[in-house]
């Protein structure tokens, strides 16, 4: 079976190392390249991380993968089965600066290898229907592609879990029904509020990374988090759509083969294709056309 993992991050500080390290993982590209055929990852898509208190203009400037090396709007050191999300640092963005951040971001989704953005509500602080966001969904809708919202828990103590909650994310959805919105991690522990959101809005989907740390055993994971696997699967059975959950790792916060175990387990077997596959493909529609362009070559 074909694999695309639609949540990792691919940035080289030692906060990253560190997790992989924790997790049995080695974060290197050349060991994630090996991960990935291991495992039968096909395409990987990678969110942008960081701050952009650098940018020498004052500008908010996208936040870009960086582990295999830089990825500006001209050059992209990316392999060609990872693609990014641009990553949208919230408190960076002031009304003097917004049109002139928003012609730095267009220029990055005019490349193949943008495929949307990303944003952190709980580490920014910042509600997302804070009006400063509104011309990035519209950027978003714009060019056809997803905005990826951290939901539910953050790591660490500084995050601020009332931003996060994934029933904020119901304002924007209804407000920019042109827009498709991803809620990552499935807003863990507010699964029930996640699916909500997602019955309620046909522009919301769900990844399902995040939902494990460290290094597990597959196994072993199920039984002890046997009760949390079946509210689960409970809560994605109520939504009874399954084109709208997509796999995603989290990478390096998790060792990659026993977390596909588990997700295989509480995910039905006639459903495997479109939940590790097809509906990464339909949420991120330009990855959908570069793999197509790579087919035929």
């Amino acid at each position: 079976m074909k694999i695309i993992d639609a949540h990792i991050h691919y940035a080289g500080h030692e906060g990253f190392n560190q997790t992989a390290r924790e997790s049995g993982q080695i974060n290197t590209a050349s060991a994630v390249a090996e991960n990935f055929r291991n495992n039968g990852v096909v395409a990987a898509i990678a969110m942008g991380t960081g701050r952009s208190d650098g940018n020498p203009a004052g500008l908010c400037e996208p936040m870009r993968p960086d582990l295999a090396g830089p990825v500006t709007a001209e050059t992209c050191a990316l392999p060609r089965n990872i693609v990014y999300c641009a990553g949208v640092d919230s408190g960076a963005i002031t009304p003097e600066n917004t049109a002139k951040s928003l012609e730095l971001f267009e220029k990055y989704l005019k490349t193949p290898q943008c495929v949307g953005l990303k944003f952190y509500p709980g580490y920014h602080h910042l509600y997302m229907s804070d009006k400063r966001h509104y011309p990035f969904f519209e950027l978003a809708a714009a060019y056809d592609v997803p905005v990826v919202i951290h939901t539910g828990d953050t790591a660490g103590t500084r995050g601020h879990v009332k931003y996060s909650h994934p029933l904020t994310i119901d304002e924007i959805a209804v407000d920019f029904p042109q827009t498709r919105f991803v809620l990552a991690h499935y807003g863990n522990p507010w699964i029930v509020d996640a699916t909500e959101v997602a019955a309620k809005n046909e522009n919301v989907s769900i990844d399902l990374s995040g939902l494990a740390a460290g290094k597990i055993d597959s196994q072993t994971f199920l039984a002890q988090y046997r009760g949390y696997l079946e509210y689960l699967k409970t809560w994605m059975a109520y939504l009874g759509d399954w084109s709208r959950f997509l796999y995603g790792s989290d990478y390096p916060l998790v060792n990659i083969d026993e977390y596909i175990r588990v997700i295989r387990a509480i995910i039905p077997e006639e459903h495997h294709e479109e939940v590790f596959c097809g509906n990464a493909l339909r949420t991120f529609r330009k990855l959908a056309r570069l793999m197509k362009e790579e087919e035929t070559k």
